[in-house]
């Protein structure tokens, strides 16, 4: 229910995991994902406030109201005092690292390999990033939230 808030969360640099089509997504195997982890928990689902983690405080938890996408965002961000970090891929979370036109050029379309010089690779998907026309859409809608 907060997958577009973890793809904006991955763009601001965080680590978000976000459930596959297909995956268990039940309340206690999140809620185990997220103890084995380390990781904070945030949903819009009212009914997580009954899981003992989240009782007795052994995991971190942010219930996120359904508002638009760039309110949650907000919410997020001022809740835990998130700063803007290097971006990570979009759709899996993984790291990105910085690669040559040359070790693309094969992926990506001339008319990318041409116009643009910076690309980046992610470390766990292997999908290939670059900086386009959507790049200061996304910039602009970020710098909006984290100023």
């Amino acid at each position: 229910m907060l997958g577009r808030l973890a793809k904006w969360l991955r763009a601001a640099g965080y680590d978000a995991y976000y459930a596959s089509e297909g995956t268990d997504v039940s309340d206690r195997t999140l809620t185990a994902k997220a103890l084995q982890e380390g990781r904070v928990l945030l949903t819009s689902d009212g009914g997580f406030l009954e899981r003992k983690p989240l009782r007795d405080g052994s995991m971190g938890f942010l219930m996120v109201p359904h508002l638009p996408l760039e309110d949650q965002l907000r919410i997020v961000v001022e809740h835990f005092g998130l700063v803007r970090r290097q971006s990570r891929c979009m759709a899996c979370s993984g790291g990105l690292d910085a690669v040559s036109p040359e070790a693309v050029a094969h992926r990506v379309p001339p008319g990318v390999l041409r116009d643009h010089e910076g690309f980046f690779l992610c470390q766990d998907c292997g999908r290939v990033f670059w900086h386009g026309s959507h790049w200061q859409r996304i910039s602009d809608r970020l710098e909006r939230v984290f100023g």
